[in-house]
């Protein structure tokens, strides 16, 4: 599979599971259809900023993340669509983010290997959500 939803996998195993050890989320991955080494578990730990804490992995304070997630642009597309760019293989997790991040004006998102769509619920909106997701993704 993919490593873009491999990252998603690995940011949702973290969220919802107090996780020890590398190979917790090896067989947890296993167990989902991914095949991969405890090295690029490894990889994937560092590249999408999770840390050990009080030993278990974690996910680190959002500003520590924004590199990590490789937005590089955030624009409106019509009344009601927002497209946010990332490098090759960072989308999924970065609409992750933003679907995790509360915000009621946001319907949902749709996240290729490089880009996002999000949909807000009414055009009023989408000028906050761009601002919101600028701060969020340090831009």
């Amino acid at each position: 599979m993919e490593k873009s939803v491999r990252l998603q996998k690995i940011l949702e195993l973290v969220r919802v599971r107090n996780i020890t050890r590398q190979d917790e989320i090896a067989s947890l991955l296993a167990e989902l259809g991914f095949g991969v080494t405890q090295a690029s578990i490894s990889r994937d730990l560092d590249e999408l900023g999770i840390v050990k804490v009080d030993g278990f992995y974690t996910l680190p304070a959002l500003d520590k993340r924004k590199a990590k997630l490789g937005v590089m642009s955030v624009e409106a597309a019509g009344d009601v669509l927002i497209v946010v760019k990332s490098e090759p293989g960072f989308a999924s997790a970065a609409a992750t983010q933003i679907d995790s991040a509360g915000m009621g004006e946001v319907v949902g998102t749709i996240a290729g290997d490089d880009t996002i769509f999000v949909a807000v619920r009414k055009p009023n909106q989408q000028r906050a959500v761009i601002k919101r997701l600028l701060e969020m993704f340090g831009g």
